[in-house]
Parts: C-alpha cells; sequence; structure tokens
C-alpha cells in the first residue's frame, strides 16, 4: 500500500487533464495529471540519487503550488515522511520539533532559505534543496527535470509513516501528528465521498490536505492567486479574475478567505459554483448566508473537524431553518450537523483537563450522556487520528476503549433528538462563576447576528463576563441596547468595543483568548 497510488491514478485515467492551476506573476501556470505524475517521478529521483532512503523525514517550507505537491508525491513515491511546521511560532518552536523528528533534508522556497541564517538545526539538515532562485549549500529543485523519471513506486506496510505535522506547542512540547499511508488513504476515501468529489469538477481551494483528496479524484485544484499564510486579508480582485477565467465549479476554503470573497464580490461573481465548502475554523451562520445569496444554485455547506480528525460532520445553510436559527440565538450554540458515516462520535461528561480510562466497551458506553445533555465530543473512525508521535499528548487526549482508540476534540456539544451535533466551543474555555456555567462561544453564535461581519468574542475578566466586539464598523446606541436585551440569557456584565480582536496566524479566524484577556486586564 502506497496512497501515491491512488493519488496518481488519473494520470492513466484524465492524464491530459489539468491537475492544479495556479497563477505567477500574472500568468496562469498548469500542470496536467501525466505531467505531475512524470515531474514527481524525476523529483524522486533526485532525492533518491542524493542517498535518501525509505523512513528518512524531509522537512518542507513551501506555500500551496505545484512544487509543494511535485515535492509530497517524489516524498510518498519513496516511502519518505514529509514533516511539515509553522515557521511564525519561533526559533524555539523549530528546533524541538527538529529535534523529534530530525529531518534528512530540507525542502524550501529561497526565502525560507534564509532560515539557516539564524536556525542551527536547519543548518544541521544534511541535504538542501531550494525552490526558486539558487543559493550556495542548496541544489536547485527545478534540476529535477534533467533526472531520468523513477517510475517505481515503494510499496509500503499500512503503518509506514507519510506526513507528520506538529502542533504549535503553545502549552509545552509540541505533539507530532503523524499520519500512515493507511491513515491518508481512509481521509482520502471520506473526503472523496463527503464532499462528493467528481472528476472534471474545478476546485478553488485554499485547503492544502483538499488538494491531495482532489488529485485522487480527478478534480483539478485551483490555488488562488494571493497569500495564503493571511487568508483573512487577501485582495478578492485576482481572485475574482482567475474565476473569472477558470471558473471554478466549487470551492472548499477557510471562512476568513470566503469572507474576504464575500466582501468583495459584485453581482455574479460566484455564479460558477455548485458547492461551497468551508471549515477549519468556526463557521457562523451569517456567512453561509451570505454565500448562498452571492451563489444561489450552490449547496453551501460547513464542515466541522480537526488535525486528527477532518471531517466529523457537516451542515448546509438550508439545514438551519427558524428553529436552528432560534436556537442558536438562544445560546444553543453552532449547528455542526450530521456526523459523516465513517465516524463514531460520542458525548461524554465535560472532564477536560484529567485523563480518562482505559475502559472496558461497557463501561465506556455506560458514562455517554443522554441526548440533548451537554459533554466533551469524543470521536474513532479510520481516519481519526490514533495517536502522536512518542505518545507525546496521549494521556491528555486519547481514551482506550479495549482495542479501539478515541481521540479527545477538546470541544464540548450535545446531540439533538434528529441526531445532529451541535458544538458549544471549547471545553477547557467555559465560564464557571456565581451566576452558574456559561460556554462562551454559544454567546458569540447568537451574537452574529447582531455584529456580523464585525468579530466578537465572549471571556471572564476580573470575574466579570464580557463580551467584546470589534468597533468598526462602529454599532449605534439603539443596536447595544438591542444586543444586550437578545443576550439576557448569558448574563453579561459589560460590552467592551476594541479596534481588534486577535485571532490565530494560520487561520485569521480562531480567537486568542488570553492575549485577549491580556489587554483588557
Amino acid at each position: 500500500m502506497n496512497v501515491t497510488e491512488v493519488l496518481l491514478c488519473q494520470a492513466r485515467e484524465r492524464p491530459d487533464a489539468p491537475a492544479i492551476i495556479e497563477t505567477k506573476n500574472g500568468r496562469d501556470q498548469i500542470i496536467t495529471f501525466a505531467q505531475l505524475d512524470e515531474a514527481s517521478a524525476r523529483a524522486a529521483q533526485l532525492l533518491k540519487a542524493s542517498g535518501l532512503r525509505m523512513g528518512d523525514a524531509v522537512l518542507i517550507f513551501q506555500p500551496m503550488s505545484i512544487e509543494l505537491y511535485v515535492a509530497l508525491l517524489a516524498i510518498f513515491r519513496l516511502g519518505l515522511v514529509a514533516t511539515f511546521l509553522d515557521p511564525s511560532s519561533g526559533r524555539a518552536h523549530l528546533e524541538r520539533c527538529c529535534e523529534m523528528v530530525p529531518p534528512k533534508a530540507f525542502i524550501a522556497s529561497t526565502k525560507a532559505h534564509l532560515l539557516r541564517l539564524t536556525s542551527a538545526a536547519i543548518r544541521k539538515i544534511p541535504r538542501k534543496y531550494v525552490i526558486g532562485w539558487s543559493l550556495p549549500g542548496a541544489i536547485a529543485w527545478s534540476s529535477a527535470c534533467k533526472e531520468l523519471p523513477f517510475d517505481p513506486i515503494t510499496p509500503c506496510d499500512p503503518g509506514t509513516p507519510a506526513l507528520v505535522t506538529f502542533t504549535s506547542g503553545s502549552t509545552g512540547m509540541p505533539k507530532a501528528a503523524l499520519r500512515t499511508h493507511e491513515f491518508l488513504l481512509a481521509q482520502h476515501r471520506v473526503l472523496e465521498k463527503n464532499i462528493t468529489l467528481l472528476p472534471g469538477e474545478i476546485d478553488l481551494t485554499t485547503l492544502p490536505i483538499f488538494v491531495l483528496a482532489n488529485l485522487g479524484s480527478g478534480v483539478t485544484s485551483l490555488i488562488p492567486d494571493a497569500d495564503l499564510r493571511r487568508p483573512g486579508a487577501v485582495d478578492p480582485k485576482p481572485i475574482f479574475a482567475q474565476i473569472a477565467r477558470h471558473q471554478p465549479t466549487r470551492t472548499a476554503a477557510s471562512p476568513a478567505f470566503l469572507h474576504r470573497l464575500a466582501e468583495g464580490a459584485e453581482p455574479g461573481a460566484l455564479r460558477y459554483f455548485t458547492k461551497i465548502f468551508t471549515g477549519g475554523a468556526p463557521v457562523f451562520h451569517p456567512l453561509l448566508r451570505q454565500l448562498q445569496t452571492l451563489a444561489p444554485a450552490a449547496e453551501v455547506v460547513a464542515v466541522f473537524g480537526s488535525t486528527e480528525a477532518e471531517p466529523i460532520a457537516h451542515a448546509a445553510w438550508g439545514d438551519l431553518g427558524t428553529d436552528e436559527l432560534d436556537a442558536i440565538g438562544n445560546g444553543s450554540g453552532l449547528l455542526a450537523g450530521t456526523p459523516v458515516s465513517e465516524i463514531a462520535v460520542r458525548i461524554v461528561p465535560d472532564r477536560w483537563g484529567t485523563p480518562l480510562g482505559p475502559f472496558s466497551k461497557t463501561d465506556f458506553d455506560a458514562t455517554r450522556v443522554r441526548t440533548g445533555e451537554w459533554g466533551e465530543i469524543v470521536v474513532s473512525g479510520a481516519h481519526v487520528l490514533g495517536g502522536y508521535l512518542n505518545g507525546t499528548g496521549n494521556k491528555e487526549t486519547k481514551i482506550r476503549v479495549e482495542d479501539v482508540t478515541w481521540h479527545r476534540t477538546g470541544d464540548a456539544g450535545r446531540f439533538d433528538e434528529k441526531g445532529r451535533l451541535w458544538l458549544l466551543g471549547r471545553c477547557a474555555a467555559k465560564i464557571e462563576d456565581k451566576k452558574g456555567l456559561l460556554y462562551p462561544f454559544t454567546v458569540e453564535c447568537a451574537a452574529q447576528s447582531s455584529v456580523y461581519p464585525r468579530r466578537c468574542a465572549t471571556l471572564s475578566v476580573n470575574g466579570k463576563r464580557i463580551l467584546v466586539v470589534e468597533s468598526a464598523p462602529a454599532l449605534s446606541a439603539v443596536e447595544q441596547r438591542a444586543l444586550i436585551d437578545s443576550l439576557a440569557w448569558a448574563g453579561l456584565d459589560e460590552i467592551k468595543f476594541v479596534k481588534t480582536i486577535p485571532v490565530d496566524k494560520r487561520h485569521n479566524a480562531k480567537v486568542l483568548y488570553e492575549e485577549l484577556r491580556a489587554s483588557l486586564s
């Protein structure tokens, strides 16, 4: 088993169809499925000739691009292990990650190679390849085109490592999420089925893992002409030009990216879309409604998942009727929708921060809360990460139930009578005070109806429940009063207005609560 066989099957079935389209310096670049197969085979020969062998780790610093997927496929076909981390997390994080999984090679853009000046871990990597302008001490990635293709695909056991990504490590040692070839294949199959990938479609996507699913399904991936490191600040004009040229039928993107498109969209700008999928961060209902208005013929769907389990559940804008919107406004949280059939989801009492298990199946079943009751969301399945490298983080996030491992998402939720999953936000974020228990995320979901497109956040500061709202554009006195009245159930003590609310760098959507709290204290 090697996931490359699935990802490159389209080279035989649809060799001349575009696999990936990107725009560089105002010009479109297209690689077909057959060309991608050949390019990755030549790149594999370049890596093999430098002495890399099955199981060696290769650290990659390259944005979404044709070159990224040529490199990934070359690594997979040799049985190497692709590793990714966020360089913006700082040098200490980079050094720790390289210590946990020592890279034997480094593939990176010319700009990323500047890390060699400050990082001893990068300098220690024995083989270096540069994508872009040549640099001393690095092999030009473009030289792969002179190599003879390494056509064989290395056979792998199902459990052979293929891909490693690291958490930020903000609370200690980073956790390494290791995906095997078997795991990537299972994830491909569940994505292909649940987001209905069909050969010949064109997908405007900002989500790297979805490009892999597209490759195996014969879908053309259109990479947005934008700096995807800051999806909430992209210039939509070049993207609309791409949409007009290539007429993508679907998009899979982060909510921050789609919000930027919606902000700049003129009538008819999204008319080609028949499917819009968004996830990777909280997706509030006003964005879904806005997207549905701009693309009336499209199915607009929010996908709930995580690094360890993607996808878990999904909900379309059409699922949000009057009852659901009223429930959101009254503190029921966010409708995540029906879980995908390939995953098992349970709600257990919220004891986040306390290790659980091991359990017998009978004892574990007895811990489940009743329908309608809130608790912690746990999941299991073939596309759910069973553990982290070296076991770091397993004690806190995994539950062993006989021969099955369950992943603790850290999210609170409940099932309704229709078997749909509702989210309350992070278990660790809940507020417990003299007024009782409050999940801040439920307030934010409800407030979005009044403050959208402004960002908001709820937190406890010095014993006060505070709703923080970005001030631009400002709320009128009447709007503020209406907002306070609509959230009476939350027992808020105060509403504050700030210029900006800090969010994560990756998605530009997840509120950095501790940073916000520090600014208010």
